[in-house]
């Protein structure tokens, strides 16, 4: 590595880490585009963020 090489890491929060992976399962599995799978993964998540964690 050289004295002028820097890194290139990203700070990714965990929420946006979890969307996009329901909203990639979501792709995988229906006919939706992005945008409305995005939208629908950020619903799911939330409700199942609502829910008790003793009932989860």
């Amino acid at each position: 590595m050289t004295a002028n090489a820097s890194s290139t890491a990203t700070y990714t929060p965990r929420y946006e880490q979890r969307v996009k992976l329901v909203q990639g399962i979501v792709r995988e599995h229906s006919t939706l585009d992005d945008a409305a799978a995005s939208e629908l993964a950020v619903h799911m998540l939330h409700a199942l963020d609502t829910i008790p964690e003793k009932l989860r």
